[in-house]
């Protein structure tokens, strides 16, 4: 009777389910490439196998170390910088009393959100090439031309900024949300006891969402090794891989564009390894300290 009366739901959750197994879990029996010399014509199972070679090999190679290193700096880069302005953007667009006002920026602060790394990217290389307005401005106070996008110093400062101004807005909904769930029956207490708005900020704004912010860093160090494919493909080049190559684009040029598929397969492994252990460990951390649970 209850598998009847649940029917429906499980029909509704057919078409989800048979895209994830055609999309997630079929293509993981290609793993298997990571331990062997993969030779296109004889497929999967015809190919030697070389058990752990590709991983001793991905070690051994001078651009792996910089790669990893790479990906974390970007990614940790991102982290930080999302979580502090979008929390900063949140509490200063909390304290706004004119509601009016208050949705037109949070429309015009989500909008980056919703535009294409390859759109954007376009705009970014005009904005910071050698003739483009960023260097015209630093011209009017006499700096030098400097090509930005062309250099490893600048480079990872332009990701981890445009990812940033594209995000921010989006991201602090999350925090935006737990404020309008802080009782309005604490400010008007803090406001009787003479509490001014920094100290109703300091006293009730901050621990009212302490939790919120505590859930959202933990969950976030899922995403160390997840450095932002799609941003960095439509703006690096090879002249910056030494600051911007990161396991998926490393992966990408190796495995698509060399045809080195036994070594991109062991890479790609390796980090989904290191990322489920990540996101094990940012749900228990969720759990402890925020009382998050999925299950």
């Amino acid at each position: 009777m209850k598998i009847k009366q649940s029917l429906h739901y499980h029909a509704m959750l057919l078409p989800g389910i048979v895209i994830l197994l055609i999309f997630s879990v079929y293509p993981m029996f290609g793993i298997v490439m990571a331990f062997e010399s993969f030779n296109p014509s004889k497929g999967f199972w015809g190919s030697r196998w070389v058990g752990l070679e590709n991983f001793h090999y991905m070690f051994e190679i001078p651009d792996s170390y910089q790669v990893f290193k790479n990906t974390i700096f970007i990614a940790f880069g991102k982290i930080i910088a999302n979580l502090v302005v979008s929390l900063f953007f949140a509490l200063i667009l909390n304290e706004l009393r004119f509601k009016t006002m208050k949705r037109v920026i949070q429309t015009i602060v989500y909008l980056p959100h919703f535009i294409s790394w390859v759109l954007l990217g376009g705009i970014l290389a005009q904005m910071f090439s050698f003739d483009g307005i960023v260097n015209q401005i630093g011209g009017l106070f006499g700096a030098e031309p400097v090509l930005f996008m062309g250099n490893n110093h600048w480079f990872p400062t332009i990701l981890i900024g445009s990812d940033v101004w594209k995000e921010f807005g989006f991201s602090a909904i999350v925090f935006i949300a737990a404020l309008t769930g802080i009782n309005p029956s604490l400010y008007e207490s803090a406001a009787i006891d003479g509490a001014g708005r920094w100290q109703r900020l300091r006293y009730v704004t901050i621990p009212g969402i302490s939790t919120t912010v505590v859930l959202i860093t933990t969950l976030a160090l899922q995403n160390v090794l997840n450095a932002g494919f799609e941003q960095i493909l439509n703006l690096y080049n090879p002249v910056v891989y030494q600051s911007a190559d990161i396991i998926d684009t490393y992966v990408y040029r190796v495995g698509l564009i060399e045809s080195q598929f036994e070594l991109a397969t062991a890479v790609g492994l390796l980090k989904s390894i290191v990322s489920f252990i990540l996101i094990v460990i940012s749900y228990r951390l969720a759990a402890r300290y925020a009382n998050y649970r999925i299950f």
